[in-house]
């Protein structure tokens, strides 16, 4: 699997490794940090935001249920608070946000960032499995979240009144049907309204902890690190099998990580300092205050804590809290998606624009629709929020502890720390990550095991489509004929005829298949000949200045390359468009784009993948988008020639 930039060339249905892009100044948010910060909030806070429905009821009455006194009480708060103030304080917003590649943040963009500066070492390869991991375990995570968020939200509905049970599922269902059909509309309104929304329900969160700490005040006490230890003392197993319910609370944390890029890193640390941690902290704690003095509220501390008059509003603020936690996931889904794509581990998929404003919302059809089924599947299949926090959280460790193992790699192969606060940040880290991921594996029976087979499925499908495209080049360049020896030999003895020919080729040293059919069947060739190379490299952004790039040949011919980040669309018209030395000015109406388009062919006679990766490849391949839509090419100025491949 490639890992270096990646270029791609319709003549081989595929993207190939090339020389990196230009780095651009950092793409930075331009709003002020008020704003910034709102919609921080209302985007990046909803998932780890809503944890508090479930996270401290899963600790005691989950798959290892504790006695509800002091102690179980106190210590689980206590490990509560010390998990968000490591993982998300110390790991997050201190260390992780510092390794942006151009202001990205997220999986890929580490990925990125690790294979721009460690080319060619020995674990570049393993690094780069590492982040697709991460990536495969990160759509687990997409199914889970909209099911768990919004069913424990609706299971509120029986606390109010325990009749209305039959209608829980039947209303998170509708819920999560109508959030997904509306994703094609875009979020670009939804969103304006968002922050206040989340702001709204923190500070619930934060009045309704208060409230019940007033009446047992010693609550406060959680936060000395004395009690988690004491757990731990009192009872070790039942301790470390908590800890996998107890991780629950900081799930979400990852995406401080991934939307830095809208956001920036200042307008999310601070928000999570002056607001989201201390609000969050106040309502566990009011949870565990009630536990206190009503051990059998247990069964729903969130909502017990609440006068019954409040109940039912509270049902709808925790509600709409959800709906933006599950929003904010299925964006990020669209978002990995398409970098996965730009990098070369997904074909081509259809992607639609929502807001002409927003660069960054996108809408993907295929991805929508598969969400929505395996989130309707998770719903119905589990029932209740209960079952399904067993099945999450082990995606979520799985991402965590892959993050600091490469930020291990970053802090001592490229920022270069002191090796003692290096070995003793990142072996903290990878302390916690592990025991937390230790502790989960334990969930595995009990509905874990969802999670791993979706990642395995997608890593599958990731590998095998970067595997097979390599493989492609490959068989391609063994046959492929220099341009300088083309240029020489058939240019000049071909008939020429008037206006630009531009032939899509994953080398921009080479002559593309599509030259050659063309040149054979219809013995002839244009005035200009552009031999163009689309090369997507390993910075988010390029900056325009150094988007275009064209080589003189000889006799007419020329080697074009666009350059794009990983984070930008690919718009062939529009760029070469500026294209000024080619003897006449570029003219959309008097071009044609040549494309090649290979079948595929399975064989088990040459070395490569297992025939049925091959085979799984190839469907892909066919499965994929037209380059014509995707590269944004009018639809009457292209032609494809076919031919076929044995892989």
């Amino acid at each position: 699997m490639a890992s270096g930039s990646t270029s791609r060339g319709m003549d081989t249905s595929t993207a190939s490794t090339g020389a990196a892009a230009p780095a651009p100044a950092s793409h930075r948010p331009k709003d002020s940090l008020p704003v910034l910060m709102l919609g921080a909030i209302g985007v990046v806070y909803g998932d780890i935001g809503t944890s508090p429905l479930y996270a401290l009821k899963e600790s005691f009455i989950g798959p290892h249920p504790l006695a509800v006194d002091r102690l179980h009480i106190f210590g689980v708060l206590s490990l509560i608070f010390w998990s968000l103030m490591l993982i998300v304080t110390a790991k997050y917003v201190l260390v992780a946000m510092r390794a942006d590649n151009k202001g990205e943040g997220g999986s890929f963009a580490l990925l990125a960032l690790m294979s721009r500066h460690l080319d060619g070492k020995r674990w570049t390869g393993w690094l780069v499995m590492l982040g697709v991991l991460a990536a495969s375990l990160f759509y687990g995570d997409a199914m889970l979240t909209p099911a768990i968020s919004v069913l424990s939200a609706v299971e509120g509905l029986t606390i109010v009144e325990a009749s209305l049970e039959p209608l829980v599922l039947p209303i998170a269902v509708a819920i999560l049907v109508g959030l997904f059909l509306i994703q094609a509309r875009g979020t670009a309104r939804v969103g304006a309204v968002f922050g206040p929304i989340v702001i709204v329900y923190f500070a619930t969160l934060a009045v309704l902890g208060v409230s019940n700490i007033v009446a047992h005040p010693e609550i406060l006490g959680v936060l000395n690190p004395y009690w988690a230890l004491e757990f731990f003392r009192y009872d070790p197993r039942l301790a470390f099998l908590a800890m996998g319910s107890v991780f629950l609370a900081v799930t979400g944390a990852e995406t401080l990580y991934a939307d830095m890029g809208h956001f920036g890193r200042k307008a999310i640390g601070i928000s999570w300092l002056t607001l989201v941690y201390p609000c969050l902290m106040l309502n566990y704690m009011g949870q565990g205050a009630l536990l206190l003095g009503t051990p059998e509220a247990v069964e729903n501390p969130f909502y017990l804590m609440a006068p019954e008059w409040a109940r039912l509003p509270l049902v709808f603020i925790a509600t709409a809290a959800t709906i933006i936690a599950s929003q904010a996931i299925i964006s990020g889904a669209f978002s990995v998606t398409h970098q996965a794509i730009q990098l070369g581990f997904l074909p081509r998929l259809r992607t639609l624009h929502t807001s002409e404003r927003a660069a960054g919302q996108i809408y993907i059809p295929a991805i929508n629709w598969g969400l929505l089924i395996m989130v309707l599947v998770l719903v119905l299949g589990f029932g209740e929020s209960t079952r399904l926090a067993s099945a999450y959280g082990i995606s979520v460790v799985g991402t965590m502890l892959i993050t600091t193992i490469m930020l291990g790699f970053l802090v001592f192969q490229v920022w270069r720390w002191n090796r003692w606060l290096a070995g003793a940040t990142i072996g903290l880290f990878l302390l916690i990550d592990g025991t937390y991921f230790a502790s989960n594996i334990t969930k595995i029976p009990d509905g874990g095991w969802f999670p791993l087979v979706v990642a395995a499925v997608l890593f599958t499908v990731l590998t095998t489509w970067a595997t097979g495209r390599r493989l492609m080049r490959e068989r391609l360049e063994e046959s492929a004929m220099p341009l300088p020896v083309f240029v020489k030999s058939a240019a000049a003895s071909a008939h020429r005829v008037r206006n630009t020919a531009v032939f899509l080729s994953a080398s921009p040293d080479s002559i593309p298949s599509a030259l050659l059919h063309n040149l054979k069947h219809n013995q002839v060739l244009h005035e200009r000949v552009l031999i163009l190379t689309v090369l997507v490299g390993e910075v988010p952004y390029v900056d325009e200045a150094e988007r275009l790039e064209v080589q003189p040949a000889g006799d007419g011919f020329y080697r074009v390359i666009l350059h794009y980040g990983f984070m930008e669309d690919v718009d062939i018209p529009r760029d070469l468009a500026r294209i000024d030395s080619i003897g006449a000015p570029f003219d959309l109406m008097t071009t044609s784009f040549f494309l090649g388009r290979q079948k595929l062919i399975a064989s088990k006679d040459r070395p490569g993948m297992a025939l049925w990766r091959e085979r799984l490849f190839a469907w892909m391949t066919q499965s994929s988008e037209s380059a014509m839509e995707f590269f944004k090419l009018p639809t009457n100025r292209v032609v494809e020639l076919g031919s076929q491949l044995q892989i």
